[in-house]
């Protein structure tokens, strides 16, 4: 079995509102050393599977076809095992 930890975030000029709000709020709440929020998605997933080069490409294909949008979104994955 095989652990990937997939990091979905939004292309470098793609708008990020959640992370905009945040830095807001951030600040509102007296944290004015904040300066920049990005936000992310975080997937871990375990894939019944022991060779890695097939579990990565799984997961690329998950990331393909549910997980990210190609025109905003870039990923990582990680593979643990």
């Amino acid at each position: 079995m095989v652990t990937a930890e997939v990091q979905v975030h939004l292309k470098k000029g793609v708008a990020d509102p959640e992370g905009t709000n945040t830095l807001k709020a951030l600040k509102l709440l007296g944290f004015d050393s904040a300066i920049e929020v990005k936000s992310a998605r975080l997937f871990n997933i375990s894939i019944e599977e022991d060779d890695g080069a097939r579990a990565k490409a799984i997961v690329e294909e998950m990331c393909q076809k549910l997980l990210a949008n190609p025109v905003i979104h870039d990923y990582t994955i990680t593979l643990k095992e």
